[in-house]
């Protein structure tokens, strides 16, 4: 299963983005989703996380309070709006699909993840 993220770019700092992640159709409405972002050299890293049941979100101190994780099981699509983007937010955006109510911080449980989408945030 391969999930299918979108919506990056470039963007001056103090932009907004928002990227979106299409999952597998049959399971998306009770799976957990999360994306996560690397930059090269780096370690990949938490950004944010939704749970299905409630619908629970959980953000990275980094992020918190300029990003926002989204779904719509219709449409089987979870979204980052990503709002005051700083340079520090440049880097492959990931998203990740899991089976259940839960959501890590370090990729465990998550049984399907994205290509990737570039962000670049200019200053």
């Amino acid at each position: 299963v391969q999930l299918q993220a979108s919506g990056g770019g470039l963007m001056q700092s103090g932009g907004s983005l928002r990227l979106s992640c299409v999952g597998p159709a049959r399971t998306f409405s009770t799976s957990s989703m999360g994306w996560f972002r690397q930059t090269p050299g780096k370690e990949r890293e938490f950004v944010a996380a939704i749970k299905f049941r409630p619908t629970n979100t959980y953000y990275s101190d980094s992020v918190k309070g300029r990003f926002t994780i989204s779904r719509d099981n219709a449409k089987s699509t979870v979204y980052l709006q990503m709002n005051a983007l700083k340079p520090e937010d440049t880097a492959v955006y990931y998203c990740a699909s899991g089976y259940g109510d839960f959501y890590s911080t370090d990729g465990t449980g998550y049984q399907y993840w994205g290509q990737g989408t570039q962000v670049t945030v200019s200053s």
